[in-house]
């Protein structure tokens, strides 16, 4: 782990408390990944992860994510989580896991893995449903 990579989970963090699709999506590279394992087709390059985030955030406004744990490795991240919000007004909470592929200081590839049970239960529907595309 390095100063830089710290720095990254930080800037990261912020970014996606603060709701800021443009924010994350400078933290990735060009030609990053973004795959919610479960929901859908991974996301790939700025253009469409930034249009799969936000997709997220008018699916649920209130999202925030509550961390357990962070691992810092050579290259890589690995987070875990309490993924929070409402969708369509229903509550919801479930656990969650991203693992970050990092390269030249910036995250070339996340990988999402949410509890999907818990979450369809919460809400009733798939919360993905509209995301699909992205």
């Amino acid at each position: 782990m390095t100063d830089t990579t710290t720095d990254l989970a930080i800037r990261y963090g912020a970014a996606w408390a603060a709701h800021d699709p443009d924010a994350i999506v400078a933290l990735h590279t060009d030609d990053t990944v973004f795959h919610m394992h479960g929901g859908g087709d991974p996301a790939e390059g700025r253009s469409a992860v930034r249009e799969a985030i936000v997709a997220i955030f008018e699916q649920s406004p209130d999202l925030r994510f509550d961390r357990k744990t962070v691992y810092f490795g050579e290259g890589h991240i690995v987070s875990e989580y309490e993924m929070c919000g409402t969708a369509d007004g229903t509550p919801f909470a479930c656990d969650g896991v991203d693992v970050f592929a990092l390269s030249d200081g910036r995250i070339a590839r996340k990988d999402t893995y949410l509890d999907w049970g818990t979450l369809h239960a919460q809400i009733g529907r798939d919360p993905t449903a509209q995301t699909q595309s992205a």
